[in-house]
């Protein structure tokens, strides 16, 4: 297949747009259409990227032989819907984050594809950023030595949504990242979630996760809507060197750290006497050169490479499903008054959409 795949973006509100105009400059991709009910809106994001075709029926755009795939950029209640008639359509999908909002929901999606043999990517930007692309490189090449944990803050101020609670919005940029530097995946074996609502809006604004991983590890994740300052960061120690990442510092988003622990000399008697003073080590401090770049930009290309090589792509369906299933698993503990909820697997499915 060397011809450009055709491809439609259906929703014009936020994240439509961003996809449009990096659809556009890719050179696998043909914008074949902008779909949004509002019709004046798809309309302008057309105009922006120098003109596509507008509508405000995906049935129409469903029915078109000519569109390859489809990338969904609407409120997470509808991704289900689209992305399940799209798939009968025999269209490739991209869902913006999350995948769904059920895990039910996200699964009966990647069955489908799979029974389809055709491509389910999920959305996780984030982890296409080179930052994020490195950290995955030097924890699978054993830099960091045994993970021993990951804390993650996701906090700014004021970006409120109407539809979801504060863990739906912005705990998926964590979880997804997690997910995607982890050799195997985030494999957590229950969630503990505690949320606030000081605000009165009905849901939570302020949270806080906590997920024991196999292996030991632990995993813990802070999100807000209330913060003054806006922090983007997270830290994974390892028994070899820890890794920080701090996205809105464009001079060094990535450093590792000599300092740690010598796990493997620790025991219950050392830890209560002087000798456990001796475990811990010093050392300095060395920034990772990563190069500035959109992701988004390269998770267009990684769809259209998924489907050339009819293969999984890098943050897949099955991905997202895991994801869901901490989101699911954190709205059981919340509604617990947070009592750790064990996680139900998300299964890999066999074909592309894995």
């Amino acid at each position: 297949m060397s011809r450009k795949l055709n491809i439609a973006v259906i929703g014009a509100g936020y994240w439509g747009p961003q996809l449009a105009r990096n659809l556009r400059a890719n050179r696998e991709w043909n914008l074949a259409a902008i779909c949004d009910v509002d019709i004046d809106r798809a309309r302008r994001v057309a105009d922006a990227v120098g003109g596509a075709p507008v509508t405000s029926e995906v049935g129409s755009v469903l029915a078109d032989p000519l569109v390859d795939a489809i990338a969904i950029a609407t409120p997470a209640a509808t991704h289900h819907e689209i992305a399940m008639a799209a798939l009968d359509a025999g269209k490739h999908v991209m869902v913006e984050k999350p995948l769904a909002d059920t895990q039910k929901r996200g699964a009966e999606m990647v069955r489908r594809a799979s029974e389809r043999s055709l491509v389910l990517m999920t959305d996780h930007t984030q982890c296409y950023t080179p930052a994020v692309m490195k950290m995955r490189e030097l924890i699978a090449g054993g830099a960091l030595g045994d993970i021993l944990f990951i804390d993650s803050v996701r906090i700014n101020f004021g970006l409120t949504q109407p539809d979801v609670d504060v863990f739906w919005d912005l705990a998926p940029h964590e979880l997804s990242i997690m997910d995607f530097i982890l050799p195997g995946g985030l494999q957590a074996t229950s969630v503990a979630a505690h949320g606030s609502d000081p605000t009165n809006t009905g849901k939570s604004c302020i949270g806080h996760l906590s997920m024991p991983l196999d292996g030991g590890a632990m995993a813990h994740v802070h999100v807000s809507w209330l913060s003054p300052t806006r922090t983007r960061r997270m830290v994974i120690g390892g028994t070899r060197h820890t890794l920080v990442w701090d996205d809105l510092d464009p001079e060094q988003r990535l450093s590792v750290y000599d300092p740690g622990v010598d796990v493997s000399s620790i025991s219950r008697a050392t830890a209560r006497d002087r000798r456990a003073a001796d475990t811990f080590r010093i050392g300095g401090i060395r920034a990772q050169a990563v190069e500035e770049r959109e992701a988004l930009g390269a998770v267009v290309s990684e769809f259209a490479s998924a489907i050339r090589e009819k293969r999984a792509p890098r943050t897949s369906g099955a991905a997202g499903l895991r994801v869901l299933s901490i989101l699911d698993a954190a709205a059981g503990s919340l509604a617990a008054y947070g009592v750790p909820q064990p996680l139900r697997p998300a299964r890999r499915s066999a074909g592309v959409a894995a």
